[in-house]
Order: structure tokens, then sequence, then C-alpha cells
């Protein structure tokens, strides 16, 4: 199959029948004349929405506070719980009464067009171009502020009970899937562990194997047919033995059971999640030691990785240039390697290096994979990038959904390949 594809494609021909609504901010102008005022009173408090801060270190409300400090603009950390901040700013788009900026998790097409363009600052800051989410013309319409990766977790208490081995960073002999899972039952069987493995039923999560075994993942021919190469076949039927109640328990991905619930509960060998988790676990864990391990390949050494949240900056509030200030401010790479430090983010910020008090190992380690995998990550984040702009989405998630039904023996292997197939041919096709 060809794999060649373009973000002109996306943005050109994807639109057919996509409902993509333009949101044009009403008094969005390009001089943000109150928003340049030097005077902090009459630029008046820039709202910030996010969700999360608070679990991250607090570090958006540290440095809000220290611009405040050093330039007398005040910005107000307003955080709104994950599941309501999209749809918040949804409404408030509809009323026309936006924040000043906001992270987020994608660019909605509701908002897309009331948002300025942060190509200069993306540019000068040397933040991440392939996280950064742009048209084919060039112009950002936002920013990653951290990156997530995933990655793989083990019991080390367990591992040391068993007196397994396991490698520990990207220097030596890393593991294939086939030496982990042989590991992993070795230590199963000397501990009495209950499972071998959680994974989280996320299509991230899935991906990232999928990678290891060398797919491609599903990418449009000339004729915008979406299909996978070989290997995909191969990894599913893969994880389809290992879903087996006794390396894997079904119930994470059948019955939404809860992984990281499992591998905190100490009986559980391993666990296939991301770097998210290693706040939590820093905390939460006081039972048994846990270590984060490098992925296994097989043999392609791939962690699935993305931009995290991302920042916008909204235009037509007359704060706009106030909003960039801040926003430039933020990505100095003095201001962002402390912001990275203080909330635990893998930077998204090129030339940074973040000195992490707590668990160096973990992040480091985080670091080195995302900054070894194969570069067929990059090009399907891309691609995902482009449909995100397009306002192109697809019912359900496709990956995730057909696989559940596979591993509940409801289609076989190559039905569920084509389903995916034909699912995204549907919703991205037109793109070719």
């Amino acid at each position: 199959m060809s794999s060649t594809f373009t973000r002109r494609q996306v943005l050109i021909g994807g639109l057919t029948g996509a409902a993509v609504i333009g949101l044009t901010a009403a008094c969005g102008s390009e001089s943000g004349a109150s928003g340049a005022s030097a005077d902090p009173a009459k630029v008046g408090t820039l709202q910030f929405f996010l969700s999360g801060d608070a679990n991250q270190g607090g570090g958006f409300a540290a440095m809000a506070a220290k611009y405040e400090k050093e330039t007398g603009f005040k910005v107000e950390i307003v955080d709104i719980a994950d599941d309501d901040l999209a749809t918040r700013l949804t409404n408030a788009a509809q009323a026309n009464d936006l924040p000043a900026l906001a992270r987020v998790g994608a660019v909605d097409p509701v908002w897309k067009n009331a948002t300025k363009d942060l190509a200069e600052i993306m540019t000068s800051a040397g933040v991440m171009a392939d996280l950064s989410t742009q048209d084919e013309d060039g112009r950002v319409f936002s920013l990653p502020t951290d990156v997530t990766g995933v990655g793989l977790f083990i019991n080390k208490s367990l591992f040391d009970k068993a007196g397994v081995e396991f490698p520990a960073d990207l220097d030596g002999d890393v593991w294939s899937w086939d030496d982990f899972v042989a590991a992993v039952k070795q230590v199963q069987e000397a501990t009495g562990a209950s499972y071998g493995m959680a994974m989280d039923a996320s299509s991230h999560r899935l991906k990232s194997f999928l990678y290891e075994f060398g797919s491609t993942l599903w990418q449009p021919d000339s004729s915008g047919t979406y299909t996978t190469n070989d290997a995909t076949k191969t990894a599913l039927e893969y994880f389809y033995d290992i879903n087996d109640d006794k390396f894997m328990p079904r119930s994470v991905w059948l019955s939404e059971a809860d992984g990281n619930a499992l591998f905190k509960s100490g009986d559980v060998v391993a666990y296939y999640s991301g770097s998210w988790q290693i706040a939590d676990f820093a905390v939460n864990i006081a039972d048994f030691k846990w270590a984060s391990v490098p992925t296994p390949r097989q043999p392609v050494q791939a962690v699935n990785f993305g931009n995290a949240a991302s920042i916008v900056v909204f235009d037509g509030t007359g704060q706009e240039q106030a909003a960039l200030d801040f926003v430039n401010w933020l990505y100095t790479k003095k201001n962002y390697t402390e912001l990275a430090t203080t909330s635990g983010f893998l930077p998204a910020v090129n030339g940074i290096t973040v000195e992490y008090a707590k668990n160096a190992d973990a992040f480091e380690l985080y670091n080195a994979e995302i900054a070894a995998s194969d570069p067929i990550v990059t090009k399907i984040k891309q691609m995902e990038l482009g449909f995100e702009v397009a306002g192109l989405t697809t019912e359900g998630d496709p990956l995730r959904d057909q696989v559940v039904r596979y591993l509940n023996d409801e289609i076989g292997v190559d039905e569920c390949i084509t389903t995916i197939g034909e699912q995204m041919t549907e919703a991205f096709g037109s793109a070719s």
C-alpha cells in the first residue's frame, strides 16, 4: 500500500460532507487594541481555562503568580473538571464569551476560527512543531504544553522476589514481547500473582503495541481507502492470545475494569499505561516497589506519544495581545523549564533539560523512549492533527471498538481489520 499522506490532502479533500462549524469572532481585532495596552488595569484579568492544574503540582498557577509579580498583569487560573471543559468552552464560544486563553485536549471546530495564530511563538520558542496543531499554510492554532507517552511499569518487588531480571534503560539489550511475556510468566509462577499484565482499554495504548510489532496502522492509498500492513494482523493476534484471563485480565478490555487499580493492588506483575501514572504511583503506592521500564519491541522501538494538552489564545476578547505576551513569556526556556519541573511534564520545547526532583529515572526513560521512537509515530500523529484541524471525526473509536468485538469473539481478526479501515475510509477517505 502507499503510505503517502499530506496535510493538504486532509484539509482540501477531507472537508467534503463534514459538519464543520466555522466560528468567526464577532469582535476579532488584529491589533488587539486594549490587549496591547501597557496598563494592566485597562487590560483586566486574563482568564485561563484549564483542567487538572492542582494534580500537576499547581504549575500554571505558580507561573501565573510569577508573571503577575514580574509584569503586573493578572492571569486567573480557572480549573474546570476535565469532563466539563469542552462543554464550557463550546458554550462560551456560542455566547461570544470566551476566556483569554485555555489549555485544551483538542482544537474544536466550534471555536477553531476564534483563535490567534501562534506560529511565531512556536518558532521562536522551539516548541515541538510535530505536536502543534496547524493547517497547511502554517497557521498554528495550538501549542503543546507537555508531552505524554505510553510506557511500561512493573511491580519491582515481585520481580525481585522471583529473582527475574529486567532491562532498566535503553543502553543494553531491551526485551522483545516474547522475552517480556516469558519473564512475567516466570514472576507469576514464582510469586503467585494473579495476572501478568494489565493494559488500559485505550486505542492510544493499543497503537503503541501495534507499532512495536511493525504495524503502520491504517493509512490512505491514492484512492483514499484506508488499509494497513500484515504486521497489524500479527500484533492483533498476539494481543488476543495474551488476553486470556491468566496473563491479562479480560475484564479490563471487555468490562471496563480499572487497570490502574489492579496494578496498585500489588497482584499484577506489569502495567502497560503511560507517563501520567508516575505522579500517582509516587504518592499512592506504598506496599511495593514499582519501576518504569523499557517497552518491549518486536522488533520496532516505538512508544505512542503526543500532546497531553495544548494552549490556545482566543480572539475577540479585547485581551489578545496581553494573552499572547503571557504565552510568549511562558515558553521562554527559563520559564518553561520551571513549569515542566513544577508540574512533572515531559517537555514539549526542544532543548529543555528538566531536573526532576522525584522519579527522575522514570521521566528520563520516557524522554529517551520518545526520542528513539520510529518515525511512524510522528507520521500518524500529524495525520490525526490534520483531522483535528479539519474538524473530521469518526463514529466512536474504530480501533478500540472493533478490537473489543474481536476479543469478545464477535468477529474474527480479518473482519476487525477490514471494518476499521472501512470506518476510517468513510470518515476521512475524501481526503485522498
